[in-house]
């Protein structure tokens, strides 16, 4: 049970800052970050950088995985002793992937006042350009580093017809596409890249389709979110066609072979056959 408002304690402020162009900041955020005692920050070098860009010359002390319990003591220390607090991220509004769940949950916990300062999202920013329904939409975070672990993840929502959204790092895009491919189907999806930067850009499209792009495209660089459709009524593929696959692929068929039989025997689309070669192939 939490404890009741202590109304000598200082006010834990959660702030939104931007995702890539500094500019974003709203004017609530950066006076409410000049005027508390201290300020939590994922990475105190990188949040340097936008407090130069505003003015802002607050104390930062670092808030991260690695310090999170001892952290959480001394800010809340400082919160009832009546100092306001500001917890930031890198990037994007705090607790959506980082660290701050424990302090807001201690500050709940020991009666502070929490108050949350709204702003940027990856989540929402790419989920309003992707093309794809935005509602029910389902955020799984960043997907498993390891292929079983990912794959495991998608699976669990395969069923959901909520548009998934997901972060992932780029060296491993092209593979977590491949793996929802395979486990998902060929469904329709948006990378949106770079958010808010420069170079920032979208690219829509089958899984397949941003396969190949990404695999054309060599190395691939840029922070990324993923935005997956939700799931649909089932395919034209039929159990026959499905059985006809798997026993290609066990006998070690070519899988362009497979592709075209799929297409010539049984009517499958192109894009039909791709996929559920692709997924037969990997299980």
């Amino acid at each position: 049970m939490a404890a009741s408002h202590n109304p000598r304690s200082g006010t834990l402020f959660i702030i939104a800052v931007p995702i890539g162009n500094p500019d974003d900041l709203t004017l609530r955020a950066r006076e409410t970050l000049r005027g508390v005692a201290v300020i939590a920050a994922e990475d105190t070098r990188h949040f340097a950088t936008l407090a130069q860009h505003h003015g802002i010359d607050t104390k930062a002390v670092s808030y991260h995985d690695h310090n999170e319990e001892a952290r959480t003591r001394e800010l809340v220390q400082r919160l009832t002793g009546g100092d306001d607090v500001a917890l930031v991220s890198d990037a994007g509004t705090p607790l959506v992937s980082d660290p701050g769940y424990r302090l807001v949950r201690a500050a709940i916990e020991a009666g502070i006042t929490i108050t949350s300062l709204p702003g940027a999202s990856a989540v929402t920013t790419a989920l309003a350009a992707s093309g794809l329904p935005p509602h029910p939409f389902r955020f799984i975070g960043f997907l498993p580093r390891t292929a079983a672990a990912r794959r495991a993840t998608l699976k669990a929502n395969a069923h959901d017809d909520a548009t998934l959204v997901a972060f992932e790092a780029p060296r491993r895009l092209t593979h977590a596409l491949r793996d929802a491919l395979a486990t998902l189907g060929d469904r329709p999806a948006c990378l949106a890249r770079n958010l808010t930067k420069p170079h920032e850009r979208y690219q829509r499209g089958r899984l397949s389709g941003l396969i190949a792009q990404l695999e054309a495209e060599g190395e691939v660089r840029g922070e990324c979110t993923l935005i997956i459709g939700g799931a649909t009524e089932p395919t034209g593929v039929s159990a026959e066609a499905e059985a006809d696959a798997r026993l290609l692929l066990d006998h070690s068929a070519p899988a362009r072979a497979v592709q075209e039989l799929l297409m010539a025997r049984h009517g499958v689309s192109k894009r039909d056959a791709y996929a559920l070669v692709l997924r037969l192939r990997d299980r």
